[in-house]
């Protein structure tokens, strides 16, 4: 793949060389053919080309990542509270007691 970066990055230098050395050619015609021609496209595609390695290094580190972690503890809770007692609650004089219906 980076043969044929290289070798259109050639013409590419060449272009922009022939554009820079024609009589009504310029140095600011050269540059933008060269960063439209040339840097552009050939990121883009670069970038492009390198997704599936990059897919497959951050799948592989995830892997790794994966078998480092330590399971979970299965350990209940240790605490000395009872889970939902309604004890309190039901004993505080702001909460009016629940009746039944006659």
């Amino acid at each position: 793949m980076y043969l044929i970066v290289i070798a259109w990055m050639y013409v590419v230098l060449m272009m922009s060389v022939a554009e820079a050395t024609h009589p009504s050619g310029t140095l600011l015609g050269a540059l933008v053919t060269f960063v439209l021609y040339g840097v552009g496209p050939v990121a883009l595609v670069v970038y492009l080309m390198g997704a599936p390695s990059r897919r497959k290094a951050i799948k592989a580190r995830e892997a790794a990542e994966a078998t480092t972690m330590q399971p979970p503890s299965l350990e209940p809770d240790a605490g000395s509270h009872t889970a939902g007692s309604l004890a309190p609650v039901a004993s505080d004089a702001g909460i009016a007691p629940v009746r039944k219906e006659p």
